[in-house]
């Protein structure tokens, strides 16, 4: 059975290197990117990581009734919309497709396509170590927003609470201490949860 494999977990847990890992080893998943109106960070590429969009198109796709979740936040640098579509890009019938996002992302995805069609991985790292992964990742911008950063920081808790994680039956974690191990864990963990 095909299935989306679901990356999540707070900001700054190494989800985008573990993704870009399974995605370079699995050429054979798609990719499900979202639409956002953040501004691209360095190293991104459209269509990559989101599909990067402004306001006009994110109402047009809302009037389409194609959105299947939309989360808004308000920035420091204004609203940023994170919109997950149904764009015809998704065919479970014949592909497997990964996916990154948030737990709220999840939920709403995994009503919409139903609990068989998702496989949640969540990544966790302690916050001392995860505080100061975000930073030097924001260091590393032409613009740091160190604002943002400690609000998605602070969100995070919220979004990700123990009780929300047991509401939505994740139980199944990866603790991202030293990078190899963790991904060793998730190949481990999907090759007796997925097909070949």
């Amino acid at each position: 059975m095909n299935r989306i494999i679901y990356i999540m977990g707070k900001s700054a847990t190494g989800k985008d290197t573990i993704f870009q890992h399974l995605q370079k080893k699995h050429p054979e998943w798609k990719m499900m990117t979202l639409y956002t109106t953040r501004p691209i960070r360095v190293g991104e590429t459209d269509g990559k990581e989101y599909y990067f969009v402004d306001d006009n198109y994110i109402e047009e796709i809302a009037a389409q009734g194609k959105i299947i979740e939309q989360r808004t936040y308000d920035t420091v640098h204004g609203l940023w919309h994170y919109v997950t579509a149904d764009d015809g890009k998704i065919n479970l019938q014949q592909h497997t497709y990964l996916a990154i996002g948030t737990l709220q992302s999840y939920l709403a995805l995994r009503r919409y396509y139903g609990s068989d069609a998702l496989l949640p991985v969540y990544i966790e790292v302690e916050d001392g170590e995860r505080l100061e992964r975000a930073l030097r990742r924001e260091k590393k911008q032409a613009d740091p927003k160190y604002g943002e950063m400690c609000r998605r920081f602070l969100g995070d808790s919220e979004d990700f609470s123990e009780e929300k994680l047991k509401e939505a039956g994740i139980h199944t974690r990866f603790q991202n201490v030293h990078l190899k191990d963790c991904i060793h864990q998730i190949e481990e963990y999907l090759a007796k949860t997925t097909l070949p």
